[in-house]
């Protein structure tokens, strides 16, 4: 089955931590820029900006195909992008960025209602001196994150799914999800304390 019709955005990251590792997962320091922001998931188009540099980045908007995540590795002393980047990217068909970084113009940003997963905002703009390559690895968010990798964000966090590993962790974290969503707090709840009890129990611990 083709990667591009599986609805990896109708599963929450919380589920796929059954079908990953917890180093697939970024730092929780990358979040959601505008409350409300709804989840996106996508192939990363993946980014490296040198340091106070942003030139790959607006390269990249150009390059990116509809319905990729632009995934940035770069610093947080310089915004890599502002109002009219995204807007861009937004009129292209881009899903969203994921920036291990820092953007501005998050007012231009949150009203158009472009996803934008980044470390925080500042208003001075970086240069645009440096090339390097396009759709190389890069390190996001404590995370090596391969051009092609499915990415799952929502306000839970962020989900890096290896392109191999893609079905498989969607099938997983679908499974879990239909699970969870089948069964009522009660029924839930009655699982949970034996489950709880059980390891307590194995585990010599005594109600004293």
């Amino acid at each position: 089955m083709e990667l591009d019709n599986i609805p990896f955005d109708s599963v929450s990251p919380c589920e796929y931590a059954d079908a990953l590792p917890r180093h697939q997962f970024m730092d929780y320091a990358i979040k959601p820029l505008w409350e409300g922001i709804p989840r996106i998931a996508g192939p990363a188009f993946t980014v490296k900006c040198e340091p106070g540099d942003h030139l790959m980045l607006h390269a990249a908007i150009y390059r990116a195909s509809p319905g990729d995540i632009i995934v940035v590795e770069a610093d947080d002393k310089f915004a890599v992008a502002g109002g009219n980047v995204c807007a861009i990217a937004q009129a292209r068909g881009i899903k969203g960025f994921v920036i291990d970084g820092v953007i501005r113009d998050i007012a231009e940003t949150r009203e158009n209602k472009f996803p934008v997963f980044a470390r925080g905002v500042i208003p001075k703009p970086g240069a645009k001196k440096c090339i390097s390559p396009l759709n190389e690895p890069v390190s996001c968010g404590g995370v090596v994150v391969n051009a092609g990798d499915i990415i799952v964000a929502d306000e839970e966090g962020i989900a890096v799914i290896p392109k191999a590993d893609a079905l498989t962790a969607f099938d997983t974290a679908k499974k879990r999800a239909e699970k969870d969503g089948a069964m009522t707090l009660a029924q839930w709840q009655a699982e949970h304390v034996k489950k709880v009890e059980s390891i307590l129990t194995e585990l010599g611990y005594t109600n004293e």
